[in-house]
């Protein structure tokens, strides 16, 4: 036999190679400081996520087809107007939010963007090096797919396509068209796009939902192609990505969560709670306060069969008076909101269970009266961190404060419990994930843990939930099925995927085991619900919202969670 043969790499192992190219190239831009979308570096990167062929993008790889799936999911988490935009600069918080200049929030990114000028947007990162290349990979989507744009438009001779002149006239006439044009507009645009009517249309409608957020369907293919196609045709007109210096410096310095984490601390310390039992909460910003609050507040105002169907009225668009019912009860019965100012974009709900009355909460949570008055526990319930964003904000809550006196004191941290969706390996969409270890992805880290949440917590409620490792992912817009089948069928046995467990666990473990700044006894609960399954053509997070089946699984986490704190 040779000894210089090798086995060719497996698909899983070409891209894992993949995804350590994308983050060695990225890193080292970002360093640099700029780079160009179509030079040198840019083309690195492109040819990196080729190899990989992310789920989440579906068709990137064809070169005629536009990934509309992909592109939807993408616009929603970049800023209106970035689509004509050939100069984006990524900032740390550098004075922008005291500027005129307005700010653009994308639907599904909490981060604050600026439109400079005709050409330039500013993107404010704040939440570290995984909001950076998350960033950087859906720019590097977006410009693939306009280059298709540009290639689809032009004919072999040099000539536009006829209905790209048909698209420019609907956009010189103000981007919108008459419903009774509408259905010859997108048949013009599905020839640019290389799509059918029929997946034109569906993408036409699900940008529609985001209106307020993004262009629309129109507005973004013209910008995309015409940013592409003048710069081929026209000098010093080429797309550009720059980081400032501040941004570079600031990375990884824990700027942010320091400020976030001594906001809370002093707060809690000018409210003497620094004795009592702090049990912190990874969650959104509403399912614990309605769980707690909503069933007295609404006692006359609604009627409900259980926790779950009075969370699906909150739920509704059309609810905002009930929505500010519950709010204002909540407010006078022990919650306290926490404004950020430190840069996180973290919202922090403290509340005081001293001043919750008992006798008010739902049946359908298992609570002890006697111990919520003589213990008093104080939940402070964060908001879900981005990645590595994860990892900063909870090694600064759990170091000891020391005030402007001088004096320094520990949390009393009795429990941290992490709830969040995820990805699942072994279900479907609404399943639940309770991991007994987190696995980071591209390095040796992995992060055994006792968790005291049990597949058994969550028996006889049918919902199904699976046990067993989870990987924390470099990015969710980075995996294939080929990564995925391997981490679910080999001796990981993976469960699911999610971005930030690992980072939670690596600060908890340190805390816990070698810095010394929380009790032995503080007990670790994680779960997750599934919002996709990207090992399934038509189930990850680009084919859409979860929507009203997250509900269940949202408010079972929660209830199991408070009983472990009030029970």
């Amino acid at each position: 036999m040779n000894p210089d043969f090798s086995p060719p790499l497996t698909r899983a192992q070409e891209s894992r190679l993949a995804i350590e190219r994308l983050y060695i190239t990225m890193r080292h831009l970002f360093n640099r400081g700029f780079y160009k979308p179509s030079g040198v570096s840019g083309e690195e990167i492109r040819q990196a996520l080729l190899t990989l062929r992310p789920e989440i993008y579906g068709s990137v790889n064809d070169p005629q087809r536009v990934e509309l799936d992909g592109l939807v999911y993408v616009m929603d988490r970049l800023p209106k107007g970035i689509e004509a935009c050939r100069i984006i600069t990524l900032v740390s918080r550098e004075g922008f939010e005291h500027s005129r200049f307005p700010v653009l929030v994308p639907a599904k990114r909490r981060r604050n963007c600026y439109r400079v000028d005709d050409e330039q947007m500013v993107i404010e990162v704040t939440n570290g090096r995984s909001e950076i290349y998350d960033i950087l990979t859906h720019l590097t989507f977006m410009y693939m797919e306009a280059d298709k744009i540009r290639r689809n438009v032009f004919l072999d001779r040099g000539n536009k396509l006829r209905e790209w002149e048909k698209l420019e006239a609907i956009i010189k006439s103000g981007g919108t068209v008459k419903e009774e044009e509408q259905e010859l507009a997108l048949m013009y645009l599905s020839s640019i796009l290389g799509r059918t009517f029929e997946e034109t249309q569906q993408a036409f409608y699900r940008f529609a939902e985001n209106a307020g957020t993004n262009s629309g369907l129109f507005q973004i293919v013209y910008g995309l192609g015409s940013v592409s196609v003048r710069e081929i045709q026209e000098k010093h007109v080429d797309r550009e990505i720059n980081f400032t210096p501040m941004l570079r410096e600031r990375v990884g310095q824990h700027l942010y969560g320091e400020r976030w984490a001594n906001q809370i601390k002093q707060y809690i310390q000018e409210n003497g709670w620094q004795q009592r039992p702090i049990h912190i909460i990874s969650a959104n910003p509403h399912s614990v306060i309605n769980c707690l609050f909503a069933p007295a507040a609404l006692a006359d105002a609604t009627s409900w069969d259980n926790l779950y169907d009075l969370a699906y009225k909150l739920s509704q668009p059309a609810q905002n008076e009930l929505r500010q019912q519950v709010s204002n009860y909540a407010l006078a019965h022990g919650l306290y909101e926490l404004e950020d100012l430190g840069g996180t974009n973290l919202l922090v709900q403290v509340i005081d269970t001293a001043q919750l009355d008992a006798t008010q909460l739902s049946s359908e949570i298992v609570h002890d009266p006697v111990l919520i008055q003589a213990t008093k526990p104080l939940l402070l319930v964060m908001d879900y961190a981005f990645g590595e964003q994860a990892f900063e904000t909870m090694d600064e809550l759990l170091k000891p404060y020391d005030d402007h006196r001088g004096d320094s004191y520990k949390l009393n941290v009795a429990s941290i419990s992490i709830m969040g969706k995820a990805g699942i390996l072994t279900g479907d969409k609404g399943d639940l994930m309770i991991p007994t270890s987190h696995i980071f992805e591209g390095t040796a880290d992995n992060y055994p843990l006792d968790n005291d949440f049990s597949v058994a917590d969550f028996d006889g409620f049918g919902i199904d939930a699976f046990e067993g490792s989870m990987i924390t992912v470099l990015g969710t817009s980075l995996q294939n099925k080929d990564i995925l089948a391997y981490f679910k069928n080999s001796s990981w046995k993976a469960v699911g995927l999610e971005m930030e467990g690992a980072h939670y666990q690596k600060a908890i473990q340190a805390h816990a085991k070698i810095r010394g700044s929380v009790q032995p006894g503080m007990k670790v609960r994680y779960a997750y619900y599934a919002s996709d399954n990207p090992l399934i053509t038509g189930a990850t997070l680009a084919s859409g919202s979860l929507g009203t089946l997250g509900v269940k699984p949202t408010y079972l986490i929660t209830i199991k969670c408070l009983e472990k704190i009030l029970g």
